[in-house]
């Protein structure tokens, strides 16, 4: 039932949404908390889907969907009032982003436009991902199906990820490949998406490096002089600092 301790907890829940936008979206750097409360799609979503989720856990018919669809129609983001969002939850743009029934979402989870966390097939139970704490999933990226994605994890964008990703590790492409990022990680969420690692790239230029090997090793043994082999580079090549700030 509402009472203090419920609307206390409502108001805390609140305070840190609205400081997570202005912690993790640089737009929101100069604007006032009532600013983004009225203006941010993000934040509303969040907070619309918090009142529908305490509606659904009460037994409420009917009405919990309702505001869900309404909040959908307003800001662009579906969330099924059954979800589960811990603190700190923050949605940047916000347009497009599902999330299912089951899904399980950490403190501190940041997501980005386009964002799926959906279901496969028609099975019942828990049939949505799971996302632990700290956890960033770049635009248009979707998580399908019962997986868990690990502490502080990174989810490239337009990635597609249909298996449980390791914590602190980054995960890229179609379909998802993680990836072990080099060096510690700094805790909290990570929007540089320009040093991204990609496994692919890295197992094309070592098997060319390979063939280069080999067809050196047959030129000497044949005593033919070794063609020059073309050299592997990439497309566009990320230099300096993250454009995230870090």
């Amino acid at each position: 039932m509402l009472g203090l301790g419920t609307l206390s907890r409502v108001m805390g829940e609140v305070r840190r949404d609205v400081a997570a936008a202005h912690a993790r979206d640089p737009a929101a750097r100069g604007a006032g908390s009532g600013e983004i409360l009225t203006t941010w799609p993000g934040v509303q979503a969040v907070l619309s889907h918090r009142v529908a989720h305490g509606l659904h856990t009460m037994g409420v018919p009917v009405l919990p969907r309702t505001l869900s669809m309404v909040s959908r129609t307003w800001t662009g983001v579906e969330i099924h009032p059954a979800a589960t969002i811990g603190q700190g939850f923050f949605i940047d743009h916000g347009a497009g982003v599902v999330i299912g029934e089951t899904a399980q979402i950490g403190n501190d989870v940041t997501l980005y436009q386009g964002v799926t966390l959906g279901g496969t097939g028609f099975q019942t139970g828990k049939r949505h991902p799971t996302l632990e704490d700290n956890v960033t999933v770049g635009a248009g990226a979707k998580l399908l199906g019962a997986i868990t994605v690990g502490h502080g994890a990174k989810i490239g964008a337009n990635s597609v990820v249909i298996n449980d990703v390791p914590p602190n590790t980054t995960v890229v492409g179609n379909p998802g490949h993680p990836v072990r990022v080099e060096g510690k990680r700094i805790e909290g969420p990570d929007t540089d998406w320009i040093h991204l690692p990609d496994p692919i790239a890295d197992a094309i230029t070592r098997l060319s490096t390979r063939i280069a090997e080999l067809e050196a090793e047959v030129a000497q043994l044949s005593g033919s002089d070794r063609e020059r082999v073309a050299e592997v580079r990439p497309l566009r090549p990320a230099h300096g600092p993250s454009p995230a700030g870090g």
